[in-house]
């Protein structure tokens, strides 16, 4: 860029470490997840310091032991916030989750939820906003001796506010561009909430140079939200262009995706070679249905069961020859939400292995926690992969099964899912809700030919390959340059 040196922040709820302190001495462990994963890939070509919350007790000895401030753990820079526990549970476990992300993936049970009463507007205020703004100092705090370009990557809807924050403390010094990882639903879906936080949450927004989505679909709804909150805000050519009280603010789609040349490193390695021997071992003549996910109601984990066991219903022919593994991740457990949806997704799989299993031959197994080299083995090895959300911003499993298979195995894909708009007809589209839809697309990639195999695998190949996470970062950093090439 001109060679001027580049210095890019990344800011975000949850950091990429999970962090510790044993006998005296700092230890850090890698976070799971698609941000962590996304940006990591990055790290290893550019120098980042990325800035959040000390969220664990591990987090907060390892941030008494280091000290405030910057440090350097494996590839890039760390700067944990302490923030206050009472204001950390209101900005989380209130209006970020359950709240925030119920509206924009659409879960909320209408009649009778969401509740905005008193303590809401009190979270919204004394948690939501303390947490933004506590974030924005210590960004402003990091950049004070910096010289050049300064980028800031804001990172998903625990951040809407931060844009504003930022901007109030450092002005136009800085480029910020937000990303949101997950979807963005329709204007009507965001009147949920009242218009006061909805003209908040947008006009925060809107002090960024520049707001990023998965997909063009959400970049459109973005669009048609702002002009419903906002009476002042006008889209003005190119068409993704917002005019707002004399700023210009782009909305741009940047799909996410995963680093292909990491994941093959690791499928080399000893440890995940050891996981495929052993579930080769466990399968073998077995065709493999997968599916991978954490276990929250968005991913509609439900219904891919009850899909499999109709499958095995109506085709008894399958039953002793088709498995299903699921590697499930536990997630946001301090959610009542999610405690109950893992306990109900438990007691489905009770159900159909004790009805349908014939005692040897069980069909579906779970496999709770997160092993992300059992996860990277089972990717070569499945004949089929489901992803079947109800809503998801990209849905990186499907990309890194497309990557790392090795059977030509067939991934069928919720229309839903953001990655739905680069995989195509690739992959077997389905609606969410149809259960019988996805037994039928169940039946037909079980059934399907040789040749059709191999030629939607390798067309899911190459749609990953070309598009990988070097790909989404390099795409930001050029509309970041072409910003500053204009006169910022």
């Amino acid at each position: 860029m001109e060679n001027q040196t580049v210095h890019i922040l990344v800011v975000s709820n949850r950091g990429p470490f999970s962090f510790s302190v044993r006998d005296g001495e700092p230890h850090a462990v890698r976070g799971s997840g698609g941000l962590v994963t996304a940006l990591s890939a990055v790290a290893r070509q550019h120098e980042i310091l990325w800035i959040s919350c000390a969220l664990s007790k591990g987090d907060r000895e390892w941030l008494h032991l280091m000290g405030e401030g910057i440090h350097q753990v494996g590839e890039m820079s760390i700067r944990l916030v302490q923030p206050d526990a009472a204001q950390y549970h209101a900005y989380y476990n209130v209006i970020s989750n359950p709240l925030l992300w119920f509206v924009q993936h659409q879960l909320h049970d209408t009649p009778r939820h969401p509740i905005i009463d008193e303590n809401t507007w009190k979270a919204w205020s004394n948690g939501y906003t303390a947490i933004n703004r506590q974030l924005a100092q210590a960004v402003a705090e990091s950049i004070q001796q910096l010289e050049g370009r300064i980028l800031v990557l804001v990172q998903d809807y625990h951040l809407y506010l931060f844009p504003r924050f930022l901007r109030e403390l450092v002005g136009d010094r800085v480029i910020i561009q937000s990303f949101l990882h997950i979807p963005w639903p329709s204007a009507d879906a965001w009147r949920m909430l009242p218009l006061p936080m909805r003209r908040d949450l947008i006009t925060s927004m809107l002090h960024a140079d520049r707001v990023g989505f998965q997909t063009e679909r959400d970049t459109r709804r973005f669009l048609q939200t702002c002009v419903d909150v906002l009476p002042d805000v006008r889209v003005s050519k190119p068409w993704r262009r917002l005019a707002f009280r004399g700023r210009e603010v782009e909305a741009t789609p940047y799909p996410i995706s995963v680093d292909v040349e990491y994941l093959e490193q690791r499928l080399d390695s000893p440890e995940v070679q050891q996981q495929v021997a052993r579930l080769q071992n466990q399968y073998e003549g077995q065709k493999l249905i997968l599916r991978v996910d954490r276990v929250e109601p968005s991913k509609n984990i439900l219904r891919g069961f009850l899909a499999f066991r109709n499958l095995l219903l109506a085709h008894p022919e399958y039953c002793g020859r088709v498995d299903m593994l699921a590697l499930l991740v536990p997630s946001r457990t301090e959610v009542t939400e999610y405690r109950s949806y893992l306990r109900e997704v438990m007691a489905l799989v009770g159900e159909i292995n004790a009805t349908l299993s014939d005692g040897e031959w069980e069909p579906i197994r779970v496999l709770l926690g997160n092993n992300y080299d059992r996860a990277v083995a089972a990717f070569t090895l499945y004949d089929v992969l489901l992803v079947n959300p109800l809503a998801d911003g990209m849905n990186l499993v499907a990309k890194e099964g497309a990557a790392l298979n090795r059977q030509d195995g067939v991934v069928i894909l919720s229309e839903e899912a953001g990655v739905a708009e680069g995989f195509g007809d690739a992959a077997l589209l389905v609606s969410p809700y149809d259960v019988y839809g996805t037994r039928e697309a169940l039946r037909q990639a079980l059934d399907m030919p040789e040749a059709e195999r191999h030629d939607r695998a390798t067309k899911l190949k190459a749609q990953v390959r070309q598009n990988d996470i070097h790909h989404w970062f390099r795409l930001q950093l050029e509309d970041a340059e072409h910003q500053w090439n204009a006169g910022r």
